[in-house]
C-alpha cells in the first residue's frame, strides 16, 4: 500500500467539488506554489481544493548526491536530452504516490473528472507522466517548464481515458535548467500522438512570470467550469 505524501492544502471555498494537485520542482517543497492560488483569482469557478504535496527526500546525482526533495533522480544526461531512460524507478514511485492522492480526492467527493494534475519542472514531468497514464479521465494536465519523461513507454502505457484530456504546457525561452527544446520536443511528440496540447512560451528563465499566471488562470477557469 502506497504511503500518502504529506501535503499542504488550500481551499477556495467550502465543500470543494474540484481539485488541483500541484507538484513542486527539484529541491523545493509543497510551499513553493501556495501563494499562486490567490493570484489566480478563480472567482466564478467551483470551490477547488489545491493540494501541494512534498516530494520524498532522495539523493540527486546532478547535485553531487545531496539528499533533497525530488520526484526522481536526475543526471546530467537527462537534462541534455541524451537519456530517454531517466530514473524509471523514481518516476513510477512518484506516479503511484500521485495516483494515491487522486484516489483520496475521490473518497473526499471529488471525482477524477474534476481533478487537474499540475507541476513545475520535475513536478510537471510527473504530472505529464501520471496524467496520461491514469485509468480514469482527468479534468486536465498542466506542465510548466518541463518535459515528458519516459516518452518511449507512453504508447504502451497511455490510458485511452485521457487521450482527449486538455494539456497546458508553458516554458521560458531562456530556460538554462530545462532547455526550451526539451519542452517543445515533448509537446511536438504528444501532439503527433493526437494529444490536445495548448503551448505557451515566455521571455524568462526557469521560473514563472505574471503573464504565465494569467494564462494559467484562464485555462483553469475554462477547465474547472
Amino acid at each position: 500500500m502506497t504511503t500518502l505524501l504529506e501535503t499542504i492544502e488550500v481551499e477556495t471555498g467550502k465543500n470543494p467539488t474540484a481539485a488541483v494537485i500541484w507538484m513542486h520542482g527539484l529541491g523545493a517543497d509543497g510551499n513553493d506554489f501556495v501563494p499562486v492560488v490567490n493570484e489566480l483569482g478563480l472567482s466564478g469557478t467551483p470551490a477547488t481544493r489545491f493540494v501541494f504535496p512534498h516530494a520524498p527526500m532522495r539523493p540527486v546525482t546532478i547535485n553531487n548526491g545531496h539528499v533533497m526533495r525530488a520526484w526522481y533522480d536526475v543526471s546530467l544526461g537527462d537534462l541534455e536530452g541524451k537519456s530517454r531512460r531517466a530514473d524509471a524507478v523514481g518516476v513510477h514511485e512518484s506516479q503511484e504516490q500521485i495516483n494515491a492522492l487522486i484516489e483520496r480526492e475521490g473518497k473526499r467527493g471529488v471525482a477524477a473528472g474534476k481533478i487537474v494534475l499540475a507541476g513545475f519542472s520535475q513536478g510537471g514531468a510527473i504530472a505529464l507522466h501520471a496524467g496520461l497514464r491514469y485509468p480514469d479521465k482527468l479534468a486536465g494536465v498542466m506542465a510548466l517548464s518541463t518535459y515528458l519523461p519516459l516518452a518511449d513507454s507512453l504508447l504502451q502505457e497511455a490510458a485511452a481515458a485521457n487521450k482527449t484530456t486538455p494539456i497546458f504546457m508553458a516554458h521560458g525561452t531562456f530556460d538554462p535548467v530545462v532547455p526550451l527544446m526539451m519542452g517543445t520536443g515533448s509537446m511536438t511528440f504528444m501532439a503527433s500522438l493526437g494529444y490536445r496540447v495548448e503551448w505557451k512560451q515566455y521571455p524568462m528563465q526557469h521560473s514563472v512570470c505574471a503573464e504565465e499566471i494569467e494564462d494559467i488562470a484562464k485555462w483553469l477557469k475554462r477547465i474547472l467550469r
